[in-house]
């Protein structure tokens, strides 16, 4: 008889805004962000086995990515199994279409997807309450890839609350061949605000997303959700890939509403203003001999197939 398998996806997203406060004492920092879950989907299928394991396939260069007990996959199953008392197996086969340390949350998403799909094939039924518990534990970005739609993350930015957005917004998505690391991300900020302490702004002890960005969500006013696009982790991106500031400007220049290091980076994304101007920013980026797809959010999070 055939292995039983259970088919799960989950969105990578975006970081519509992202205000960074300063460095705690435990090394964090409280966020506040605004998260869009986008139409590019990491595919996972989970089939019955004696142990628990991982793969990747797909479009991404997946050569760098850990197979071992590290493994979010892994340890998302292996969170399942703990929490319900069992000892099961499950090869995870995961198609991979978000990029590796792209900032858009792939690994997140890959989490989320196991954590549905292993709760059904072994029949766990956890409930979502359990399952974004579990998620937090494994990463900040879990919980929203679980969630999906739009939502004000703060905190570590796993602490969620939905956002009502109507309608649709497209976005082009403009990716880099290398990633960026977070927590070096982190610590270029941290250091640029040192440095720059003169220069810039008051950092706030409590960060915030402005009023008016939810009004254009809910609105589903792309025009107006433009004036709010922002990424406090922008700066310090730019400074270890500068060639992103290149990328933001060309798209800038045409035809982009506003443009965007999606979180940590390095992924650029532009928000356009309907359909016909995403696919002729598409097209221009792609002349020009650049990796860029369009994208529309907000979409569902983490679902069994």
């Amino acid at each position: 008889m055939a292995a039983r398998s259970v088919t799960a996806t989950a969105p990578g997203k975006i970081n519509v805004c992202m205000r960074v406060g300063p460095l705690r004492e435990d090394g964090y920092h409280d966020v506040a962000t605004i998260y869009q879950a986008v139409s590019l989907l990491e595919e996972i299928t989970a089939t019955e086995a004696d142990d628990i394991t991982v793969s990747f396939s797909g479009p991404i260069d997946t050569s760098g990515i850990a197979l071992g007990e590290s493994n979010l996959v892994i340890r998302a199953a292996r969170a399942v199994a703990a929490e319900a008392g069992i000892t099961a197996g499950a090869r995870i086969e995961v198609v991979k279409n978000v990029p590796v340390a792209g900032g858009m949350g792939g690994g997140s998403a890959d989490a989320a997807a196991t954590l549905v799909a292993v709760d059904a094939l072994w029949g766990t039924n956890l409930g979502s309450k359990t399952l974004h518990r579990l998620g937090a534990q494994l990463g900040a970005d879990v919980p929203f890839a679980l969630h999906g739609g739009t939502a004000i993350g703060i905190g570590k930015g796993d602490v969620l609350s939905p956002v009502l957005a109507t309608g649709h917004f497209e976005w082009v998505l403009v990716t880099s061949d290398q990633g960026l690391s977070t927590p070096e991300v982190y610590t270029r900020l941290d250091r640029h605000r040192a440095e720059h302490s003169i220069d810039i702004e008051t950092v706030p002890e409590d960060p915030s997303v402005e009023t008016e960005l939810l009004h254009a969500l809910r609105a589903g006013d792309a025009v107006a959700l433009a004036e709010y696009v922002r990424n406090d982790l922008q700066a310090a991106a730019l400074q270890l890939k500068p060639e992103l500031g290149d990328i933001l400007e060309f798209g800038e220049t045409h035809g982009a509403l506003a443009g965007i290091v999606s979180g940590s980076g390095p992924t650029v994304a532009f928000l356009a203003e309907d359909d016909t101007a995403a696919l002729a920013l598409v097209d221009a980026f792609t002349a020009e001999r650049r990796k860029a797809m369009r994208v529309m959010s907000p979409v569902h999070g983490a679902r069994v197939h």
